[in-house]
């Protein structure tokens, strides 16, 4: 084998970063678990192996007892706060990951993960291996060769780093790889409680290994130094050797690198599908596992015309259909190939005069409207759906002719109007845009269940696929399967079949419907309904008029106001400047976090 390449992931300091990386905005599920560690983990673990496609792999974890380093030290990381509760509850998930991609787990009793990737990475190297340290840890730059490669993964967008025996040299400014030790035994490391010399910074450090090389011929000439500094290094030269020991990470741990146990074999579909599904990863589930598992869905079953307009029963007296186009690792549990329903095709006028009869004994109806543009004012109508129970629903299609299109839409006219009965929709302020163009204002009590659900899971997705998966267990039509994907060859709403356009469109309503039945009672248990009636269901009626309408602007008023303002953000800039006494980058955390501290 001519490519031989080791990673070997940090366990525990990946798992660390990836939950701080979400820490202002933390990635809740529907069951109220913290998932951010997971999440990002098994992204980055994802995009490693995509992006290096490595032939040998393993995660090193710590262990929860103490190690060598503690019997050394007692103090050694006695600083670090308790492990957060939501990292405690993500670590066997992430474990069930890890065996799902078939990686080995390596740990050592009496060692931390630093340890252990140490003495692989120096065993592998010996049998030719080119290894990887995946850990955004620095200290690992003293185990660098040749061969050894610090690998740190990449972080709000800015790329990986890998570092070699150059960039780990002139990032800590010293001239040997081994000298990484020496410097944390002299400025210490407060992450890990190594007390190193007082006093003694990271620059201050590097000069005095320019001049003496290690710790230990600091100390062995500390007579040349003058002042306070001789006086740091006679007094404190045991604590120094003993940082610099606790700072050295051990390559002699009792654990052998076996190359065939550490390839990357194919992954455990089932184990991943299992966590995936529990966690509701859909995104990393579909992008890792695919979106079908389990090959072409059967045809939908036909639907009949119902009881609105014949005498024949519904279809939702039928047993459920059992196949199914769902894959193992799917949050939902049924579809529209294994759930019995109804969905009607409008299309006569006579149709249309029944339908609107029975909207008009409706205390509230769902509907939604299928458009040409997801912008509502450019948008024309392909159909709307309706609907006043569960798994049954109402579709009607609207021609492409405008006069045409407007005069079934004025059939609808009064019910839409009518302030006695109550509208529902997902997104409704969209489709009371559209139906303004068509002269239809939509009046009545409005319930919305996107913005339901926003107030009750305000940091949560609020669109119908996620909710309808998270909450009816259903995963509806996806819209690909109508139209195609994106490029030259995909269709429009209007080019589709219209039986499949129905299907499509008559399950919009009816999941809508549905949600209705799950957010509004959930509303009122959680004190959430006057919050809902008084500010934010007026609120979209006002948002229709404004998309509408639009607004004037005094572009002549903001144009000399933006002036005001820059000429005092430059008032302010050079009072930051007179005060720091340096010029800087503001808009740099980093550079900002130099000046303060």
């Amino acid at each position: 084998m001519t490519d031989k390449r080791l990673f070997l992931l940090d366990g525990h300091a990946l798992v660390y970063r990836a939950h701080y990386a979400f820490i202002a905005r933390p990635l809740i599920n529907s069951k109220g678990i913290n998932t951010s560690a997971v999440t990002g983990f098994t992204r980055a673990l994802w995009d490693l192996m995509q992006s290096q496609k490595p032939t040998h792999i393993a995660v090193a974890f710590d262990l929860s007892g103490p190690t060598f380093r503690h019997k050394m030290y007692e103090p050694y990381k006695a600083n670090r706060e308790s492990q957060p509760e939501d990292i405690t509850t993500a670590f066997p998930y992430i474990m069930q990951i890890v065996r799902g991609f078939k990686i080995p787990i390596v740990t050592a009793e009496g060692y931390e993960a630093d340890d252990v990737i140490g003495t692989l990475a120096k065993q592998a190297e010996k049998e030719g291996y080119t290894v990887y340290m995946v850990t955004p840890d620095k200290d690992f730059g003293q185990l660098v060769s040749p061969n050894i490669f610090l690998y740190k993964p990449s972080r709000q967008g800015n790329g990986i780093d890998i570092w070699g025996e150059k960039e780990v040299t002139e990032n800590w400014q010293i001239k040997r790889v081994d000298q990484v030790a020496d410097l944390l035994g002299l400025m210490g490391d407060s992450v890990d409680n190594i007390p190193g010399l007082p006093g003694i910074g990271e620059k201050t450090a590097a000069k005095l290994l320019e001049q003496f090389d290690t710790v230990e011929n600091l100390i062995a000439n500390a007579s040349q130094l003058k002042g306070k500094q001789k006086e740091i290094v006679e007094q404190y030269a045991e604590q120094g050797l003993l940082s610099k020991k606790l700072a050295i990470i051990d390559t002699s741990v009792p654990i052998q690198f076996d190359a065939e146990s550490f390839n990357l074999d194919p992954l455990d579909r089932d184990i991943l599908s299992a966590v995936f599904k529990e966690l509701e990863f859909r995104s990393l589930a579909k992008q890792i596992l695919g979106e079908d598992e389990e090959g072409t869905p059967a045809p939908a079953p036909a639907s009949r015309q119902g009881n609105l307009f014949d005498d024949q029963p519904a279809a939702s007296s039928a047993p459920p259909v059992k196949t199914t186009s769902l894959s193992a690792h799917s949050v939902a549990e049924h579809d529209i190939y294994n759930t019995p329903h109804d969905y009607h095709l409008v299309e006569t006028p006579e149709q249309r005069a029944a339908l609107v009869a029975l909207l008009g004994k409706q205390k509230h109806f769902c509907f939604d409207t299928e458009t040409t543009d997801i912008d509502p004012n450019l948008a024309d109508l392909v159909g709307m759906s309706f609907a006043v129970k569960a798994h049954e629903a109402y579709y009607v299609p609207v021609p492409a002719n405008r006069a045409e299109a407007t005069a079934i839409v004025m059939e609808f006219k009064a019910l839409f109007e009518s302030e006695h009965i109550g509208k529902t929709g997902q997104n409704i302020k969209y489709d009371a845009i559209v139906l303004k163009t068509y002269g239809v204002e939509v009046e009545g009590h409005y319930f919305d269940t996107m913005v339901a659900h926003y107030l009750l899971e305000p940091e949560q997705r609020h669109n119908m696929d996620y909710l309808s998966e998270t909450y009816l267990k259903y995963k509806p039509v996806s819209i690909e399967t109508l139209i195609g994907k994106k490029g030259k060859g995909q269709l429009t709403m209007r080019d589709a079949p219209l039986e499949k356009v129905k299907e499509y469109a008559a399950e919009d309503a009816d999941i809508t419907w549905q949600l209705r039945e799950y957010l509004e009672p959930n509303l009122k248990s959680e004190g959430l309904e006057t919050l809902y009636e008084t500010i934010e269901r007026p609120l979209i009626r006002v948002l229709v008029g404004i998309e509408t309408e639009g607004i004037n602007i005094n572009s002549a008023f903001l144009e000399k106001y933006s002036e005001e303002l820059n000429a005092g953000i430059l008032r302010v800039e050079k009072e930051i400047y007179e005060q720091a006494g340096v010029h800087f980058n503001i808009g740099s955390p980093k550079q900002v976090g130099e000046v303060l501290f």
